[in-house]
């Protein structure tokens, strides 16, 4: 049986051979990059000044925390991801998708089109399209005149706010497909017999909706999250950040740090505490959806 044995790993090694170049590529251009970015993280590279880089140990990640901007980015943060992704993005793209369900063919189809192209839309042509909207001489005060409403600089004002519906905005569409999905999936006579039984819409969707697509609502909200914590294209397009730092996100601090102020190992520790942050948050979503991994 040893012989045997014996006889059988050499073909078992065989098999490997084929994934050798994906593997070497894997290690080389993912692998690699990441544990690099490890190492910059515990030093004090510079994009300009001094040549050489020191190891520093954790003096980066203790900079970051004794740093009111680095605490502030972290607070707008979280704040642009609940109100965008977890509130705006969740609940909006549920309820398109619960009223499409109900539309005849043609609503569908244009809800659809309008929603998904703003998804389909490059990034920095989105972010200029709600520029365009928020300014003070846009389209959103130009409509609050015309009702004879107060305006205001909104991109000044309710920055945080206003990049926040933007991505509401953007995303909602990723959303309701999911939920569409979900919804389809759910039989038509317990939804009928519930009717017949004197069950209002709100509990319906409660007791037997909600249940129903919970594993769809816990996917959706975290690739909804980890998506959101990562923008920054959006945000640096419309506000850089600003006024001051009222809308400088972590993506757009570390941005800031890394390649405006040329402190790469810095910027780099940032971007491990985000990354941090989002695997946190993955963790709390697996453990609600009580999925084992």
């Amino acid at each position: 049986m040893s012989t045997a044995h014996a006889g059988r790993r050499p073909g078992r090694l065989w098999r490997w051979v084929p994934l050798a170049p994906a593997t070497l590529l894997l290690v080389l251009f993912l692998a690699g990059p990441i544990a690099y970015c490890v190492w910059i993280a515990f030093t004090n590279t510079q994009l300009t000044g001094s040549s050489s880089s020191d190891f520093v140990g954790l003096a980066n990640f203790r900079r970051a925390f004794a740093d009111e901007n680095f605490r502030n980015a972290v607070w707008l943060t979280l704040v642009f991801t609940f109100v965008s992704s977890i509130v705006g993005q969740n609940t909006l793209g549920l309820a398109l998708a619960g009223l499409m369900r109900a539309a005849s063919r043609p609503v569908r189809t244009l809800t659809g089109a309008l929603v998904v192209a703003a998804w389909v839309l490059p990034e920095i042509v989105a972010a200029f399209l709600l520029y365009a909207f928020f300014r003070r001489e846009g389209t959103l005060n130009a409509i609050l005149d015309w009702l004879q409403l107060p305006s205001q600089n909104w991109l000044y004002t309710l920055p945080i706010l206003a990049v926040s519906f933007a991505n509401v905005w953007r995303g909602t569409a990723f959303s309701m497909l999911i939920y569409s999905a979900a919804l389809s999936e759910i039989p038509k006579d317990i939804t009928e017999a519930a009717q017949v039984d004197g069950a209002s819409g709100v509990r319906r969707l409660w007791h037997i909706t909600l249940p129903m697509i919970r594993r769809s609502i816990g996917t959706n909200l975290m690739l909804n999250t980890l998506s959101t914590l990562s923008v920054f294209g959006l945000i640096w397009a419309m506000t850089r950040g600003g006024p001051g730092n009222r809308s400088q996100t972590l993506p757009v601090f570390m941005y800031d740090q890394a390649f405006q102020k040329s402190l790469i190992g810095y910027g780099t520790a940032v971007a491990l505490l985000l990354l941090l942050v989002g695997s946190l948050f993955s963790l709390v979503y697996l453990r609600l959806m009580k999925v084992e991994v």
